[in-house]
């Protein structure tokens, strides 16, 4: 066994006053995350994505004899991340740190990934670059969050994405916070494999567009496109907006497009994240059956 993984009989961290245990609990708070640059994962499922990521993990967490901190320690093996330190607490420290109310036993600790919005446009040209050569126009499909607020909003769109093969996610300002507790709940792992930065979409949005990314504004509006009329085979950026206010004034000014999901019920409108993920697969059925599929963006 490696050194750094305790051994399940390890005297656990006991006392909730440890320094070391208010420092992870301060996690939870965004003051926290932003002091550190450190976030936390809890359960299974999400500490095991973290380990097979290509995130920084610093410290796993768990309570000796938990079944959840097994499986995690199966996924730390075969993702070769055995060099991860192991740390042993009680019942009562996982249940200090952890938002959840009845936590499984383990959770991790985590480094922000904070790119730019030039490593990120980089990094989408590599990422679906095509064996003959040639780039599929900046992959999937892309998302531009104006201020939406909702940290489960955030976090399952950002599923979405990922279930969408998304190029990236664009985070405007005034959206939730990328590792507040809420968000990495309702993404269940997908912050790990989805590129997403912060950004001033006033900026992001002429440089996709620049690239040769078309700019649709998801608007309620008399004058919006159907998304089932819109251009979306090539490549495309949905704006998605607040759950109040919707779509800026400003940004709205930035797309090519406006565009509408057609209702045929009473509702007025969708949820945030249901409408990001209807538009977000209308783009993805259309590239697939798509005749230009390995045409390259404008320079």
């Amino acid at each position: 066994m490696n050194l750094h993984m305790n051994p399940a009989n390890a005297e656990p961290i006991r006392s909730v006053n440890n320094p070391r245990v208010k420092a992870w609990a301060a996690l939870q708070q965004k003051k926290g995350r932003d002091e550190t640059g450190l976030f936390l994962v809890e359960g299974a499922h999400l500490a095991a994505e973290a380990l097979r990521s290509g995130f920084e993990v610093t410290e796993v967490l768990y309570v000796p004899g938990a079944s959840a901190a097994e499986v995690v320690r199966s996924a730390a093996a075969r993702a070769g991340r055995g060099g991860v330190p192991w740390i042993a607490v009680s019942e009562a420290v996982m249940q200090k740190i952890a938002d959840t109310r009845t936590p499984q036993g383990v959770a991790a600790v985590v480094r922000k990934r904070e790119p730019d919005l030039d490593e990120l446009l980089a990094a989408a040209g590599e990422r679906f670059r095509t064996p003959n050569g040639l780039a599929e126009p900046w992959g999937g499909p892309w998302v531009a969050l104006d201020a939406v607020q909702d940290p489960g909003n955030l976090g399952t769109i950002l599923r979405s994405a990922d279930a969408a093969g998304a190029a990236g996610v664009l985070v405007g300002h005034g959206s939730a916070d990328l590792y507040n507790p809420k968000t990495i709940r309702a993404c269940m792992g997908s912050l790990f494999r989805v590129p997403a930065v912060y950004c001033d979409l006033r900026e992001a949005l002429p440089r996709l567009k620049a690239a040769g990314v078309k700019v649709f504004a998801a608007l309620l509006s008399p004058s919006a496109r159907s998304c089932y009329e819109a251009d979306l085979a090539g490549p495309v950026c949905f704006v998605l907006g607040n759950e109040g206010a919707g779509v800026s004034p400003d940004a709205a000014a930035l797309a090519d497009e406006a565009v509408v999901i057609p209702m045929r019920g009473g509702a007025e409108s969708l949820n945030v994240a249901m409408a990001a993920t209807v538009l977000l697969f209308e783009a993805l059925r259309r590239r697939e059956v798509s005749p230009n599929k390995n045409s390259c963006p404008r320079s």
